[in-house]
């Protein structure tokens, strides 16, 4: 645009542009560099991959409780080797 004989560009007020779409899987649930909001995206809509978020080390307390809770494949027995492995107290 020439404006008093300069060419000024307009400025973009665009937004960037949003990250590619996630693939859910089993080692997006263990990864504990995962964002908390994906974690519970996965409890709350992806039974077939909450036994996954156990092993999370990222998964905090509520998270855990959802899972056991919610149920789904596998859940029981990955927060009953989670459970066996803490020091008795």
């Amino acid at each position: 645009m020439l404006c008093n004989g300069v060419n000024r560009r307009r400025r973009s007020t665009r937004a960037a542009p949003p990250p590619p779409p996630l693939r859910l899987s089993p080692l997006l649930a263990c990864d504990p560099a995962t964002a908390p909001e994906v974690l519970w995206f996965i409890a709350e809509h992806e039974p077939e991959l909450r036994r996954w978020l156990v092993a999370n080390p990222s998964a905090d307390a509520a998270l855990l409780e959802y899972v056991a809770q919610a149920g789904g494949p596998g859940v029981n027995r990955a927060l009953t080797i989670l459970l066996d492995g803490l020091p008795a107290a």
